[in-house]
């Protein structure tokens, strides 16, 4: 939103100063003014109209445009007959302000009234370089519902302060206006274009009339402010671009040196540049300005004079110079902050910090960053509310606000925000979530997330928390929040990855130092030599290597990290060091799923864990996970759209949410081997099929998974994951087991409570454990009757007697087998009731079906208790 000067007041009302007159009363759209374009589709008609007349095709697009640089300030008027029903396929944009001759360029941005269309009404809308138009002013529904004669005259008016005004005449005649709407967008203040576009069905080549298009702007320029950037250099900046040519006699400095040039700014014309003789005076200053022309000729006579203090002159904020120190993205339920989702910015520095240009976007969106305009300053210490354009209002009484365009959608849940110089350097980033609140309640909307310590910028979590104020927030002025919270953690390298034969990734806990992670002589790597460092922004937790000698598949070699610098300076000690290889080829059977929550806890969400056990470096890059529905369709979910590198015996745990999931099992899990997916399919509570793809689309896993296979003492199996017992095991259903109570019923991205070795020995015959406790607490919960057979084709059964011969558990039924193998007893009889404390007998019937083989065998178990 700008600031006005209140001497503007004064301005003398001036003549309407038109720009651009269209009338085509010469008979021609090639001269006074000149359009280009499609001009085989137009003609100008007995009635002197422009009128299309291009291919009848169904889909044909023709546009024309003529030269125009009105772009605020201004009133844009022309005359429009659709003789036509509009529609999807039958519509006209006329195009205000463009960037482009070529209107239809997929890159073109500005503003243009669209009539017709699937809604038949008469709208404003912007027009940025990606995505689809958004509207400025939604005109009403159903304004053209003729068939055959759709008359509009449109009036467009934009204000120095950029509020726009839609009024249409649908007689035609300019005498019944009718106001469709207001709006306010600040994103373009450029124009080089004005132009039509239109798009019909084969019957409608000839049915669109344009005429009397009229560009007007009726206003002098007028001052926003003066600002010092420098000893010796002062900006001024205008509400409308001036004219290029500036004389230094325009500007005078009551008091103060004289000044010795004006230049109008390069790319924002609404600047002019003041060199001064001597240094600006500290304390109050007066600039006298008078004579300064539009670049249209309307002139500020004057003189006026222009307030302003030198503070010192304002700066670029450079890394963390310029902060989010709250964040308000769920404003429902409204506990006594607006309505309205908002950003707080800080000045943590003893600098006035120009915000210009600098952008507010959220990385790998498709829509447009938010600027800052050219005007905007923060003082040294200074909150401000950033909020959307239309919101401003609400926040009026809270300090300085910015209202600007395309404010971001803040996601309830989580979002990663960025501010970034204009030219595109990474000024701070932030990755929120939900669970910052630290409070189940407040994370339900209407309190907003305070940083609790600006000294620590990069906190994350542990420097986030919701507020305590009454309101829910504090917007505009020191967070409720706030108080001493230091970060005295060294960064730790967690991984080590091989993009390619010659790149490598270094993965951090924690954000870099850019600059000090960007020195070479910080790394080795044995054997070869390093050519490039990069950080990776906008977080700064990856540092990218480029190396001198190409890795070579599943070669392991030892990378080396002699100092890492977090982003507020805590440095490491001794050197880390971290293994990479350049990944293998994976197939069936190298990479298996090794733990899986399928039905969590309230609030939570489910993981599947992968493990490794092959001898290969994976990249995980480009696979999928699945899950198998009963007709056999796969809902499927991309793992990683990056490189992933699994190396021999590594775990990974996907999931949706890995924050949440490490909450919910704060002392079992890891959180340096999650991987967050953005869909990961939905695994049901009852049973289910876990798949896994390569990125070919080739199948490599598939493991049929059921709640049946939980401990049945378990009274709640909600929140408790199957583990797969032995890595090296199949997929059957004996070889999973409900994790261990005693490590809070999951493990995810850890060694598996249930992991048993595979046994060693020739022993046709053995249980592991020979005594067990089935009491779910991770230690000997269940025994093995392990095998190793000395041919193929053997079936078996196997059936558990207690010590007075009563048989307890038909554990197997005449069951094929392979050469070597094991059968699980969890300590359950048939019922499904725990066994007593004893002494048990497992009976084991071996066949071979082809020959009439047959043997017995017996083993003893027994089933204890702790005390």
């Amino acid at each position: 939103m700008r600031i006005f000067i209140c001497c503007l007041l004064a301005l003398l009302a001036l003549p309407a100063a038109a720009q651009l007159t269209e009338t085509f009363a010469d008979g021609n759209f090639t001269q006074n003014p000149a359009w280009t374009g499609d001009a085989a589709g137009f003609e100008i008609n007995a009635q002197l109209q422009l009128q299309t007349n291009g291919p009848a095709t169904t889909g044909t697009v023709q546009q024309l445009a003529t030269a125009s640089t009105a772009a605020n300030g201004a009133t844009w008027e022309f005359y429009a007959n659709l003789k036509l029903a509009t529609s999807s396929g039958n519509y006209a944009d006329v195009w205000l302000l463009s960037e482009q001759a070529d209107l239809k360029g997929a890159g073109n941005r500005g503003y243009f009234v669209r009539l017709g269309g699937t809604p038949d009404e008469v709208s404003l809308f912007r027009k940025d370089a990606t995505g689809s138009p958004v509207y400025v002013v939604n005109g009403r529904d159903q304004s053209l519902s003729s068939t055959t004669n759709n008359l509009a005259r449109v009036r467009v008016t934009r204000s120095l302060a950029d509020g726009w005004t839609l009024e249409v005449d649908y007689t035609g005649t300019g005498q019944s206006y009718q106001l469709e709407g207001i709006g306010e967008d600040n994103t373009y203040l450029q124009s080089s274009y004005l132009g039509v576009i239109v798009t019909y069905s084969s019957s409608n080549n000839r049915s669109f009339l344009f005429d009397d298009f009229k560009v007007t702007d009726r206003q002098a320029p007028g001052l926003v402010r003066a600002m010092p950037t420098a000893a010796r250099q002062l900006d001024v900046v205008f509400d409308e671009a001036v004219s290029e040519t500036q004389a230094a006699g325009s500007y005078q400095l009551s008091g103060g040196p004289a000044i010795i040039s004006a230049t109008r700014d390069a790319q924002n014309q609404n600047v002019v540049h003041l060199t001064l003789a001597a240094d600006l005076p500290t304390g109050a200053n007066t600039l006298v300005i008078r004579t300064v022309a539009d670049v249209f000729g309307n002139v500020l006579t004057g003189p006026f004079n222009l307030s302003f203090t030198n503070s010192g002159f304002a700066i670029s904020p450079g890394v963390n110079q310029l902060l989010i120190t709250e964040i308000l993205a769920d404003e429902t339920p409204v506990i006594g902050l607006p309505a309205s989702e908002y950003l707080e910015i800080y000045n943590p520095t003893a600098n006035i910090l120009n915000l210009g240009g600098i952008r507010l976007l959220k990385p790998g969106s498709n829509s447009n960053p938010a600027i800052f305009p050219a005007t905007a300053t923060l003082l040294p210490g200074e909150y401000a509310v950033v909020c959307g354009s239309t919101r401003a209002e609400q926040f009026a009484g809270t300090g300085k606000v910015f209202g600007v365009s395309n404010f971001p959608s803040l996601s309830n849940g989580g979002d990663q925000l960025v501010l970034r110089a204009p030219a595109g350097q990474t000024l701070f980033e932030i990755r929120y979530s939900d669970t910052w609140y630290k409070d189940a309640e407040k994370k339900e909307g209407g309190w907003a997330l305070e940083m609790i310590d600006t000294a620590n910028p990069c906190g994350g979590i542990e420097n986030w928390t919701a507020s305590t104020d009454p309101s829910g927030g504090t917007p505009g002025r020191a967070n409720a929040v706030r108080t001493a919270n230091t970060d005295s953690r060294p960064p730790a390298l967690q991984r080590a990855l091989a993009l390619s034969a010659t790149s490598v990734r270094l993965y951090f806990s924690e954000k870099l130092d850019s600059v000090a992670a960007s020195n070479s002589a910080l790394y080795t790597i044995a054997g070869n030599t390093i050519t490039r460092v990069a950080a990776v922004s906008p977080d700064f937790r990856v540092v990218e290597l480029t190396l001198g000698t190409a890795l070579q598949p599943s070669q392991p070699v030892t990378m080396s990290v002699q100092r890492a610098t977090d982003c507020v300076g805590n440095a490491t000690g001794a050197a880390a060091t971290a293994t990479v290889a350049l990944p293998s080829v994976a197939v069936s059977g190298d990479v298996v799923v090794n733990e899986i929550l399928f039905n969590p806890r309230t609030g939570g969400y489910d993981f599947v864990e992968l493990l490794n056990r092959s001898a290969k470096y994976i990249n995980l890059q480009g696979w999928q996970i699945g899950n198998e529905k009963p007709d056999g369709s796969v809902d499927a979910a991309s793992i990683s759209s990056e490189a992933y590198v699994l190396a021999p015996g590594q775990l990974v745990a996907l999931t949706e949410r890995p924050d949440v999931v490490q909450a919910q099992y704060p002392t079992s899990s890891e959180p340096a081997a999650f991987l967050e997916l953005a869909d990961l399919p939905t695994f049901p509570d009852d049973a289910g099929i876990v798949t896994l793809y390569d990125r070919t689309g080739a199948p490599l896993e598939r493991v049929p998974y059921s709640a049946k296979q939980h401990l049945a003492i378990l009274d709640d199996v909600n929140g408790v994951s199957l583990e797969r017992i032995r890595a090296a095991g199949s997929n059957e259903a004996g070889n999973f087991h409900s994790a261990a109570g005693s490590v809070g019923y999951a493990t995810p991205g850890r060694r598996n409570s249930q992991l048993q070795e595979d046994p060693t020995g020739t022993k046709l015959f053995s249980l592991e454990p020979e005594v067990f406790t089935p009491d779910a607490d991770g230690q000997q919960d269940f025994t093995t009757l392990n095998y190793t057979l000395d041919q193929t084709g053997y079936a078996a059964s196997v059936t558990i007697y207690d010590a007075q011969g009563r048989p307890v558990r038909k554990l197997v039924r005449n069951q094929t087998l392979a050469t070597s193998g094991f059968v699980q007893w969890d300590g359950l009889t048939d019922q499904g009731r725990k066994a007593g404390v004893g002494v048990y007998v497992l009976h084991i019937e071996l066949f071979r079906p082809i020959g009439g083989d047959k043997r017995e065998y017996k083993r003893t178990v027994v089933v204890g208790a702790r005390f």
